[in-house]
């Protein structure tokens, strides 16, 4: 309970003054009540009768067991559920355990992002309400339990019963739903449903629909799905639609009018947004002979989305865009992020940029930051303007070959000079994209090629998120950093541990550098063991995360480093954007579009907020290409596919298909007749008995047994045989039991023969079965 109003003239009030200090208060227990007014004995009990009747009048509300509240009222903080989206996407909640009187309070997100990814239907708050103009809001406190009362799963229905049977594969809650709620459903239909928590403690579970999501045939599924499974925010509120339909394009008034510089945009074939454009040149600077001069030029969304703003709020709520094959989840309204902050060809744009200068050698020996005006001089994909650099031109790059794009290249592979002696990390990665069809389908699953063209513009975008960082830190303004850690020494011993398997050495002591790796890298590279190598270098690394404070990037080998280039759609950028703009002074006074005081001091929550909706998008944007994978697969299962082994645990062999990159798994209770014991050392399934193993990196057959598109599960069964013993590896530990076959349960040998005089398994009285290991 909030701290109670002074205390009046001890005795039974009447039932206005009773109200007014309920109204107070926001709510209260019988006890506090009689406790604030003095009230002893028959006073105590009057005041009981006094409460039933003001409750029978309709003056009093419930509020949680013991509690009550003014008809109509919210107490200051309390325990509620999201029950309700509008078409807006605006929340409701309303309070746990209170009468029917209590109202449903617009959720309003708190502007710190101290609370994490944005809450969904079915979510359990705690929250402060305050009654607005427009009626009651609640203010976000603390999630509680949020997603683990809700079940995101498929209709499924029968003569007798409706179940929802969850699409995430890792859950088991099947739901029990009644009959009449699901009326209106059809077999098929995704919902989402929340757990009734009532006196239901045996049995199956059950459950309420709170909203119907789509059906589990639509070929889009895939990513309603993950957006819904992951809480993705959806969408933009009328209020931040309406102000980014009344932005306009700044003039040139405290702007560098860079319009006759010419920039070009390269990226996919099927991007969104076009938000950095790049243009080179030889420097005629006599002091810097052989040098380039390289302009990298960013969206000015800072001119639109300013602090304090509508489009600011939901832009920090959602952190950062979501991709998916077959739609975006943008950051930003669409008038701003395929509009006014999109680099098109032939159109001034809003721009920060930044003109860097590199000499012979490809390091960095000055840049400068200005907001200016740009024209985008072409729009080109990576292959067609890696197809022009080879020789094959057409009728938008032959023109602009010498001017624009020579000179690119040239900066660039002078650049690289200065890559290459820094030394980044070189792990390799099969990227993987699905094509969709115009219909929706699934058209094809393809490897993504990096060509020189990619290169060419991650290093112009390193080195300008570089200069971000470099001039933050000079002029000492605050920002957020991308930082990744080196690897821990626990890695680096198990790294070590792995690597002595394989007959590689590897200096427990010596300190972790990207040359140590990248040697270790180029000595396996084409040798048997090149894959596995590459994976368990991987997993050595840690993640890279956003922060306050600065520690480096160790895979870029680079001492600080701010992420500046894409401000459409990572709200960290923007961040950084507004810091330059605070530290060097750039635009018209009192535009207010700089970082603000009160941003500074919340930089570490916002750090944090952003890597949780960076995370909240990996693991949906992932999940979605599961299930289109295992679409596309369905139709192929009983079909034989060759894959590697790229993970091994305790319960199976993840194998990852050479042909479409999808992941599935082989249970270790298909591998063979006897135990598998996980030897983590050296990253293997080792026999107990025969010793043969089963080794990541491996390149096997497997046959698809079973494609579950709605979960996105993939089974697979082995086909190939287990490596031999290892002649160097110790022995494995021999079980206390043996595991007995599909068909008989007797135990056996590797060889599949029942040991001597030995008995069905299964078949022994009173003698029970022992766990698998």
């Amino acid at each position: 309970m909030s701290k109670s109003p002074r205390r009046p003239v001890a005795g039974l009030p009447d039932k206005a003054t009773l109200l007014a200090f309920l109204r107070e208060a926001g709510s209260a227990e019988k006890t506090d009540i009689a406790r604030h007014f003095g009230l002893k004995g028959g006073d105590r009990r009057a005041l009981r009768e006094m409460i039933r009747e003001l409750e029978a009048e309709g003056a009093l509300g419930k509020r949680g067991r013991k509690g009550f509240s003014e008809a109509g009222a919210l107490p200051p903080v309390g325990v509620c559920d999201v029950v309700e989206r509008d078409v807006d996407g605006e929340m409701y909640v309303r309070l746990v355990e209170a009468s029917a009187d209590a109202p449903k309070a617009l959720l309003v997100p708190d502007n710190s992002g101290r609370t994490g990814p944005a809450p969904g239907m079915g979510d359990r708050l705690l929250c402060k309400f305050v009654r607005g103009e427009e009626g009651w809001e609640a203010r976000l406190v603390k999630r509680l339990d949020a997603g683990t009362n809700r079940v995101l799963g498929v209709i499924r229905k029968s003569n007798r019963e409706v179940r929802v049977e969850p699409v995430d594969r890792r859950s088991k809650d099947v739901l029990f739903v009644p009959p009449a709620q699901a009326a209106d459903l059809k077999d098929g239909d995704l919902v989402l449903a929340a757990i009734e928590k009532g006196e239901h403690r045996y049995g199956p579970k059950r459950g309420k629909i709170l909203e119907t999501i789509g059906r589990e045939d639509d070929p889009r599924a895939a990513s309603l799905i993950a957006i819904h499974a992951h809480g993705v925010p959806t969408g933009f509120s009328e209020r931040v639609e309406q102000e980014a339909e009344h932005q306009e394009l700044p003039s040139l008034k405290g702007r560098e009018d860079l319009r006759d510089i010419p920039l070009i945009t390269i990226d996919p074939q099927d991007a969104r947004d076009h938000d950095d454009a790049v243009f080179a040149q030889r420097d005629d600077d006599p002091k810097n002979e052989g040098g380039w001069i390289v302009w990298v030029a960013i969206a000015d969304v800072a001119a639109y989305v300013r602090p304090g703003t509508e489009l600011d709020r939901e832009a920090r709520e959602k952190g950062n865009s979501t991709y998916f094959p077959d739609r975006v989840e943008p950051m930003l309204p669409e008038r701003l992020s395929n509009g006014l902050c999109s680099l098109k060809h032939g159109e001034n744009r809003a721009t920060m940029a930044v003109r860097m200068v590199f000499n012979r050698d490809g390091k960095k020996i000055a840049h400068k930051f200005v907001r200016g005006l740009m024209r985008s001089h072409a729009k080109l994909s990576y292959e067609q303007a890696q197809a022009a650099i080879d020789g094959q031109t057409d009728d938008t790059t032959g023109p602009i070959m010498e001017a624009i794009l020579y000179p690119l290249w040239n900066a660039y592979r002078c650049m690289l000079k200065g890559r290459e002696k820094r030394s980044p990390l070189q792990i390799e990665s099969a990227e993987r994209r699905i094509r969709m069809t115009p219909d929706g389908g699934i058209g094809s699953i393809e490897k993504r090629v990096s060509l020189e063209a990619h290169r060419l513009i991650e290093e112009m975008m390193i080195q300008a998120n570089v200069c971000a960082a470099e001039t933050l830190e000079q002029k000492k303004t605050p920002l957020l950093y991308r930082v990744h850690d080196a690897p821990s020494q626990e890695k680096l011993f198990n790294l070590a541990d792995f690597l002595q398997t394989i007959g590689k050495p590897w200096n427990k002591g010596e300190p972790a550098n990207t040359k140590r790796f990248n040697k270790l890298l180029d000595e396996t590279r084409d040798g048997e063991h090149a894959e596995v190598v590459n994976e368990v270098v991987l997993r050595t690394q840690m993640q890279a995360v956003y922060s306050a404070e600065n520690v480096g990037h160790f895979g870029l080998n680079l001492d600080r480093y701010a992420h500046f280039t894409s401000p459409i759609r990572r709200y960290s950028d923007l961040i950084v954007h507004r810091g330059l703009i605070r530290a060097l002074g750039l635009g018209p006074k009192g535009n207010n579009d700089g970082l603000t005081d009160r941003e500074i001091a919340e930089l570490p929550s916002i750090a944090e907020h952003v890597v949780l909706t960076e995370r909240r998008s990996m693991a949906a944007e992932r999940d979605a290409m599961d299930r289109y994978i295992a679409a596309f697969l369905e139709d192929r299962v009983g079909a034989t596919f060759t894959g590697r082994i790229t993970g091994v645990t305790r319960f199976g062999l993840f194998i990852r298909l050479d042909e479409t990159g999808a992941d599935g798994l082989v249970p270790v209770s298909t591998l063979g007749n006897e135990y598998f014991t996980h030897d983590d050392r050296s990253h293997a399934l080792v026999g107990e008995r025969s010793g043969q193993r089963w080794t990541l990196g491996r390149t096997v057959e497997v046959k698809l047994r079973e494609a579950t598109p709605v979960t996105g599960g993939l089974l697979f069964e082995m086909l190939s045989e287990p490596a031999p013993r290892d002649p160097n590896a110790p022995s494995a530990r021999l079980g206390m039991r043996a595991r007995g076959d599909k068909a008989g349960g007797y135990p056996k040998r590797s060889g599949g023969k029942p040991r001597n005089g030995a008995k069905p398994a299964g078949g022994l009285k009173g003698v029970r079965k022992g766990k698998r290991r």
